[in-house]
């Protein structure tokens, strides 16, 4: 079953060179909200997408400080989710939901 809940733990796909490498091992990486647990993920990705999953992964990217027209400024961190599914299932993050 889908809830709303699901939507807010999911925040979107990576789509990056590595996470398209990754996809050639069962794996799709995501972007999740900061305080998402791993057996919440796991239950919004197998909800939202109807896959097993086989693990989670997870990681946080510590927000960088830039600079733009010299005005420093400090961007967010990330949490991120590697998503490992079991044989014989896939998504296809590039056509959405």
């Amino acid at each position: 079953m889908t809830s709303l809940k699901h939507y807010d733990i999911l925040v979107a796909p990576v789509i990056t060179e590595k996470s398209t490498f990754a996809s050639e091992n069962n794996q799709v990486v995501f972007k999740v909200a900061p305080n998402a647990t791993k057996p919440e993920i796991k239950a919004a990705v197998e909800a939202l997408f109807s896959v097993k999953v086989k693990a989670v992964n997870t990681l946080v990217r510590k927000g960088k400080t830039k600079r733009f027209r010299g005005i420093k400024g400090k961007q967010s961190d990330v949490k991120k989710a590697v998503v490992t599914l079991e044989e014989g299932h896939a998504i296809d993050v590039t056509t959405g939901l």
